[in-house]
C-alpha cells in the first residue's frame, strides 16, 4: 500500500526539490551549490534559510487549520510580506469569531 508523502514535501514546490536535489548531491556543501548556481554563498544560504522555514511551517505539529499552515508556508516563501500575513490572519480570525456568533 502506497503512502501519501508527507506535508512538508508536499509544500515544495519543483524549484524547492530541484535545488534540495542539488544541496543533497554536493553532500550538504552550500560552496559547491554556490558554484553550481553560479550565485554567492550568502545567497545560497538565504535559499536554503527559506526552504527550512517552508519546511517548518508545513510541518509544524502544532494543530493549525488549513488557512494557518498555507500562511505560514507562503510567508517563509517571500510570497507575502509579515504585514500582509498579519493582515490577512487577523482578518481570517475576526470572520473565524463571526461565524461562532
Amino acid at each position: 500500500m502506497k503512502q501519501d508523502p508527507p506535508r512538508w514535501l508536499t509544500a515544495l514546490n519543483d524549484e524547492d526539490l530541484i535545488f534540495l536535489k542539488r544541496f543533497v548531491l554536493a553532500s550538504g556543501s552550500l560552496k559547491a551549490v554556490a558554484a553550481e548556481y553560479g550565485i554567492s554563498y550568502p545567497t545560497v544560504r538565504a535559499r536554503l534559510d527559506r526552504l527550512i522555514a517552508k519546511v517548518r511551517a508545513a510541518d509544524d505539529p502544532v494543530p493549525t487549520d488549513r488557512f494557518r499552515r498555507q500562511l505560514g508556508i507562503l510567508l517563509a516563501d517571500g510570497m507575502v510580506t509579515f504585514d500582509v500575513a498579519r493582515a490577512l490572519l487577523e482578518a481570517y480570525d475576526q470572520a473565524m469569531r463571526e461565524d461562532d456568533r
